[in-house]
């Protein structure tokens, strides 16, 4: 009895070792935007923010529904609480994390797109988060799949 659920800590750990990773992260990095002057993306956060809303949130509003937000992410993939949705949500974060290079170009790049700044790389590695969520989700999917197969044997 006690090898099988090793066993089913094992699979269930395999499964989602990528999402705990992730969802560290962003329990890392949405923990340090609660504190002023903390994160070095807090005005990058604030900055995009009032772009993408046209200033509809104050800065303290916008920093902290963004680490909020990502916090929110990291617990709910740490703890495998509703992955699906989760994932969702993560990637559409994910994805608007590149809108600064669109709205601050000369800031993320010395010579666009070849030779990024710090803040370019700093918004480029999520190219690898992004990925990441996209197995996860295909993985998702393809349990889902074989879920429903084996319910109809």
């Amino acid at each position: 009895m006690n090898l099988k659920k090793n066993a089913l800590l094992t699979k269930t750990l395999d499964n989602h070792i990528m999402a705990i990773a992730i969802g560290l992260v962003y329990l890392w990095f949405g923990t340090l935007k609660f504190f002023p002057g903390i994160s070095p993306a807090e005005e990058l956060g604030i900055n995009t923010i009032h772009r993408l809303t046209q200033g509809l949130l104050g800065d303290i509003a916008a920093i902290y529904l963004l680490a909020t937000l990502e916090v929110v992410i990291g617990l709910f993939l740490v703890l495998n609480l509703f992955m699906r949705q989760t994932l969702y949500l993560a990637m559409g974060h994910i994805i608007f994390t590149f809108t600064p290079l669109l709205f601050f170009p000369s800031e993320a790049f010395q010579w666009a797109p070849l030779v990024p700044m710090l803040l370019g790389q700093y918004i480029g590695k999520n190219v690898i988060v992004l990925c990441a969520l996209i197995t996860l989700i295909r993985m998702d999917q393809e349990s889902l799949v074989k879920k429903k197969t084996k319910d109809r044997s």
